[in-house]
């Protein structure tokens, strides 16, 4: 069932969003080669109490950290542990925010320092498909039209979706309906309605779609090995189109960390 929310409780989740672009900009100043992504996770979860907050991902379905860090071909749902970041890595932060009962989430990969064509295009890519998806989110639209836009833009560079992993909506609980698969045809799907708030997430590797799950359960990497990307907005559908909650490239710069 999916559970729209009224202005209110969207405005409730906005302040959770808040909390979450600022623990993102915490750590694109931290991401640098030598950090371990355990330092990052500390960090964030310092930073996400000190405001009242709590990280959505600590303890839910026994997930040992307040972030997930996901480097290189890894996808998503990364342990920070004692993973030291190096010259020429990407790394998929995404973070969750509980304030008030009310859940915001988001994602980006970021670059450490000087980074391969492949990459830097994958970046870029993955990025650009979650600004396509955004317009798509208004009352009237389909869910399909959010999953073509996403789709569309990626294959147009020759990248892979991956097809196995989805969005969701969001509000008290991080995962409610409706799923939100980053492939699909346009004008299908659910009809996108006022209130309704989605966590639209693309993830996209350089290789092929299929995946592998790790020894820990959690991690996910692309299957070939290729590199991967993963790039999410909490979006709330509204009477005057699209709302990003959690709006972490405004005045975020390129996600490219310092050498």
């Amino acid at each position: 069932m999916i559970i729209k929310k009224t202005p209110e409780e969207i405005e409730r989740m906005a302040a959770a969003g808040v909390i979450l672009v600022r623990t993102m900009s915490l750590l694109a100043g931290k991401v640098r080669p030598g950090v371990t992504t355990a330092e990052l996770d500390q960090a964030a979860e310092r930073f996400i109490r000190s405001q009242g907050a709590t990280p959505a991902f600590k303890g839910y379905r026994g997930f040992p950290g307040s972030i997930c860090a996901s480097p290189n071909s890894m996808i998503v749902h990364g342990i920070p542990g004692p993973y030291k970041l190096a010259r020429g890595d990407i790394l998929s932060i995404d973070i969750g925010v509980v304030l008030d009962g009310w859940v915001a989430d988001a994602a980006r990969t970021f670059a450490v320092g000087t980074i391969s064509p492949v990459a830097d295009k994958l970046l870029t890519t993955t990025e650009g498909a979650l600004m396509a998806a955004v317009p798509e989110c208004r009352p009237g639209n389909h869910l399909g039209d959010v999953s073509h836009a996403v789709q569309e833009h990626v294959e147009a560079a020759g990248l892979s979706v991956v097809r196995s992993l989805v969005g969701h909506g969001i509000g008290r609980d991080m995962h409610e309906d409706p799923q939100i698969p980053n492939y699909g045809s346009a004008g299908t799907g659910v009809v996108l309605e006022e209130g309704m708030v989605l966590a639209v997430e693309p993830m996209v590797t350089a290789g092929r779609h299929t995946v592998r799950v790790a020894d820990d359960h959690w991690s996910i990497f692309s299957q070939d090995g290729s590199l991967a990307a993963h790039y999410e907005f909490t979006i709330a559908v509204t009477a005057d189109g699209p709302r990003i909650l959690t709006p972490w490239h405004e005045k975020a710069g390129n996600g490219r960390a310092a050498a």
